[in-house]
């Protein structure tokens, strides 16, 4: 058992391809955003750390009830209207929830007990729905993970993992006591603990056998339970009315190549790694005899991929690379932590539409979902859905054409996401995301993210050059950009160099086009990384022919925050090159910052003031600069996320007012006038919540105006790339 098919050495093949689907019917959209932290009590710290795990929903569809492991709580969220979620408040437990399910009017949660890993224990709790009570219900033969309900509603199954400690023996098992599969008799919708069946999982596996560690349990139609043993790679089938063990194989391994394996800096997919063990976490039936696995890995394996298997272990098909590939053309790909897991598939769903079966995974590194058409055969790859940050849990409620997410990660105190609850509607017309996409070469994607700078080409309308900033800073880059498609197209990446190596010490937040086939690029400083504020000039290349460094009665001054943006003012003799800097430097009135001015032809710096709006939280300060019209439109932001953002403001400057004097002067302030507020663009776009880091504004040869947000390389970031076309200038005010 395990061995590939000739389906799934086909499959394998064709995963290759990564050509858009043509979405002519149906698309998932996102049409609401949740963050539960409006969960908590009023006398609750509005601080504390909350999320969002397993999610489940009522029979009616209505009500969302998830696990909330740090908060020590259930949660509600009451979707009646799927587009404005209300807070539907919380009940705490006595122990860490790690799953919640739902049959009739009551969900059933699993909840961790344990005094220790070496000592393990937990009960059920039984919830009703409407009236938001709990009571414990049957104590459990150790720590459970995932529990759910049989199709039939006669059974339910709970994964009794007995997780390792990975402090003890740096996590190696075999560690007592081994886990097992605990299946009860459910009676008017209530476990019956005395018919509680604990059914021995010991001596299956190739891993460890003697020590089992149940990580998922699903049920198909037949009332066959599928039991994914991560750490053992293994997976399980048993009967739940006989409580046998009635099938049974390894997961096995894999081989891929075209994939980025180093934490490196940049984004190659030039590698390969072999016999990589799946160690599956999510399963979810497809009929009664095939099941789809996502390979997570948590031991020693982890391949990046989902597998679809028959029930007898025959492999029906390997995803292979592609959902790192996928996520690599959408900005979604984690260089930071893709050495060994990739995009980290972790949960699964698989429910039928209307006359379409899909599957989705969720994966927590990339925080985004993919959605597969089930076939029957090769799966269908249809599209990815923007998803929060470390997305596990994943619900269809199909009866009402919606899908719902958990994503577990609440950022809170670092100031940033909150951990939030998404949902997603099928419906006709195209997938608003993304809005911006790489294309293939050569076999590979160009991979890309955290988009710092925007600029136009000044002689066609509709094309774009982006570049990236210091997050991948082994191979900074210019992107251009085909933003007459819709999704925009990223369709070459130019390396900036040093002659033939990609150059480093460059932090490239501005971008402008000379008109001469090359590049002005503004790079922000940082002392501390030896990284200089300076200008460069490179040619149509990427080769840096000319470096620029900042004057000493500058730098003389100068804080982290420096170059956001870089234009062109004039032609001949009177060319400036105009520079925002973010934030006050050390001699800058507080909320005042400079715009920079220099002269290529006489090397002379100027410079005025720019009066900063103000603030009560956080920081604010400029991202981004363009000339178009005898104005300067200028980005001016706040560094806050959700429903705490205030300032995404478009801004203009007249260029009559813009009257820059000599360094060692009396600099002038000039007045600055609002063009948009872009908050509103940046929630309709997606109906997510409001990204911080709108970096990249440009206006193109016909007037169209362009912003782009940074996604921060997906580093403790949604990874969300937000690209919109507001349209003529002359419109958008």
């Amino acid at each position: 058992m395990g061995r590939p098919s000739l389906l799934y050495t086909l499959a394998a093949t064709l995963s290759l391809s990564t050509a858009m689907p043509a979405f002519a019917e149906q698309a998932f959209n996102r049409v609401a955003t949740f963050a539960v932290a409006e969960n908590l009590p009023a006398d609750a710290d509005p601080a504390s750390t909350t999320s969002s795990e397993i999610i489940t929903a009522s029979e009616d569809g209505n009500t969302l009830i998830y696990s909330d492991s740090p908060l020590g709580a259930i949660g509600f969220v009451d979707i009646t209207d799927p587009k404005a979620p209300k807070a539907g408040g919380i009940i705490k437990v006595e122990g860490e929830p790690t799953s919640v399910t739902v049959v009739g009017g009551k969900a059933i949660a699993g909840v961790n007990t344990s005094e220790s890993k070496a000592n393990p224990s937990g009960n059920l709790l039984l919830v009703d729905i409407a009236q938001k009570t709990a009571e414990a219900s049957c104590d459990l033969a150790g720590q459970p993970d995932s529990v759910a309900i049989s199709k039939d509603k006669r059974f339910l199954a709970v994964a009794i993992e007995n997780e390792r400690d990975e402090d003890v023996n740096d996590g190696v098992i075999p560690q007592m006591p081994a886990g097992a599969l605990q299946i009860f008799s459910l009676v008017d919708g209530a476990p019956d603990c005395g018919s509680a069946k604990t059914v021995a999982l010991t001596g299956l596996a190739e891993v460890a056998p003697e020590d089992p560690e149940p990580e998922f349990v699903a049920f198909n139609d037949a009332g066959e339970i599928a039991v994914t043993l991560q750490e053992n790679n293994h997976i399980a089938i048993v009967s739940a009315e006989s409580g046998e063990v009635t099938g049974h194989f390894s997961a096995g391994s894999v081989s891929i190549e075209n994939i980025d394996t180093l934490d490196d800096g940049a984004l190659r997919f030039d590698q390969k790694a072999e016999n990589l063990l799946r160690e599956p976490d999510a399963v979810k039936w497809l009929d009664n005899d095939r099941l789809v696995v996502a390979n997570e890995g948590d031991y020693e394996g982890g391949s990046r991929s989902f597998t679809i298997f028959s029930k007898t272990g025959e492999v029906l098909y390997d995803s292979g690379a592609d959902l790192d590939r996928q996520a690599a053309l959408v900005g979604h790909y984690p260089d930071g932590r893709s050495d060994s897991k990739g995009v980290e598939p972790e949960g699964m769903e698989a429910a039928a539409y209307g006359d379409q079966r899909y599957f989705f995974v969720a994966e927590e590194r990339s925080s985004l979902v993919a959605v597969y058409r089930d076939t029957g055969a090769e799966p269908e790859f249809v599209q990815v859905l923007p998803s929060g940050i470390g997305p596990e849990g994943v619900l269809a409620i199909p009866q009402r054409n919606l899908l719902v997410t958990a994503n577990e990660t609440d950022l809170v105190e670092d100031g940033g996401a909150r951990s939030h609850v998404m949902v997603y509607e099928l419906g006709e017309g195209a997938p608003a995301y993304p809005m911006i996409r790489s294309v293939m070469q050569e076999g590979k994607p160009i991979g890309w993210g955290a988009l710092s700078a925007l600029a136009a080409d000044p002689a066609q309308a509709g094309h774009l050059f982006a570049a990236s900033d210091s997050f991948y800073e082994a191979e900074p880059a210019i992107f251009a950009i085909d933003a007459a498609k819709t999704p925009a197209e990223i369709t070459r990446k130019i390396v900036v160099k040093r002659g033939d190596a990609p150059a480093q010490k460059l932090d490239i937040e501005g971008l402008v086009a000379d008109g001469e086939g090359g590049f002005w690029l503004a790079s922000e400083g940082d002392s501390r990384n030896l990284i200089p504020h300076a200008l460069y000039h490179v040619d149509a290349e990427g080769v840096i022919d000319e470096e620029i460094g900042l004057p000493a009665e500058l730098l003389a001054n100068e804080q982290r925050y420096g170059f956001e943006g870089i234009t062109i003012v004039g032609a001949g003799e009177d060319r400036m090159l105009v520079m925002a800097v973010q934030r006050e430097w050390k001699d800058d009135p507080k909320g005042q910052v400079k715009l920079l001015a220099y002269k290529p032809e006489s090397e002379e710096w100027s410079a005025v003031r720019y009066p900063l709006d103000p603030t009560e939280q956080g920081w604010v300060g400029l991202s981004e600069i363009t000339f178009h019209d005898n104005a300067l439109y200028i980005i001016e932001r706040d560094n806050l996320i959700g429903t705490a953002a205030k300032n995404k403001r478009l801004y203009k400057v007249a260029l009559d007012s813009f009257r820059p004097a000599a360094l060692d002067a009396e600099l002038p302030v000039v007045e600055k006038t609002l063009v948009r507020d872009l908050i509103n663009d940046i929630q309709s776009a997606t109906n997510g919540y409001v990204v911080d880091k709108v970096e990249g504004f440009t206006i193109d040869a016909a007037g169209e105006a362009y912003f782009v947000t940074d996604n921060d390389g997906v580093d403790d970031s949604s990874g969300e790339t937000i690209f919109v076309r507001l349209g003529r200038l002359d419109a958008v005010n």
